[in-house]
């Protein structure tokens, strides 16, 4: 006689219920691993390379430019302009041209390299080509130049003719100085710089002689 066990409606019922309560407890420790598996994959990533402590640049030297200085007497900002050759640096020379010409002297005294308005009276005026041919048939022109700095001193000779010029016309020592003297050696007018270019000292030069 064979046994089949038979089971209750209440024993089914309770077993399925035992079951269901295994279930998610199951679950639960699956989705616990997962997590903590994925937690573990993340912590075990690729390192990060260190980061570096940020290090001070030392700035690019900048060349500062130089400080204009203020023009003045001692310290000109402008060029020295060079003269035209019909300017004569010997007083007796420009005395015997002089008579010789009947033709009146403009005899200027200047500081090239120290005395700002010399150096604008030469910029301005006597050096200009337009002056230069008003006076090259009207005047005989003689200039005396008294540098300071060491380069640009002149010979010993021509130092010598400077002096003499200045002994007998600038005695006061006044620069910049023009002198306008007759044929005869008389002195006719002293003037310092005058504004206004070759136009405005031709006029001053027509008042002191008119024939000019």
């Amino acid at each position: 006689m064979s046994f089949v066990p038979s089971f209750s409606p209440v024993r089914a019922f309770a077993l399925g219920l035992a079951l269901v309560s295994l279930a998610p407890a199951h679950a639960q420790k699956t989705t616990v691993k997962t997590k903590t598996s994925k937690v573990k994959t993340k912590t075990s990533a690729v390192p990060k390379p260190p980061v570096s402590e940020p290090k001070e640049v030392a700035a690019a030297a900048v060349p500062m430019e130089p400080t204009p200085k203020s023009p003045g007497v001692s310290a000109p900002q402008v060029v020295k302009p060079e003269l035209p050759a019909e300017w004569i640096s010997d007083l007796g020379a420009a005395q015997a041209q002089a008579k010789a010409t009947n033709r009146p002297i403009l005899a200027v005294f200047s500081g090239s390299d120290w005395c700002k308005p010399c150096i604008m009276y030469e910029q301005e005026v006597f050096a200009k080509p337009e002056f230069t041919a008003y006076a090259k048939d009207k005047l005989v022109l003689a200039h005396f130049d008294f540098p300071r700095m060491k380069k640009n001193q002149p010979t010993a000779a021509q130092l010598k003719l400077n002096e003499a010029a200045a002994a007998q016309l600038n005695k006061e020592g006044d620069f910049p100085l023009a002198v306008v003297i007759a044929p005869d050696g008389k002195v006719l007018a002293k003037t310092g710089y005058i504004a206004g270019g070759p136009a405005a000292f031709e006029a001053y030069l027509k008042k002191v002689v008119p024939t000019l």
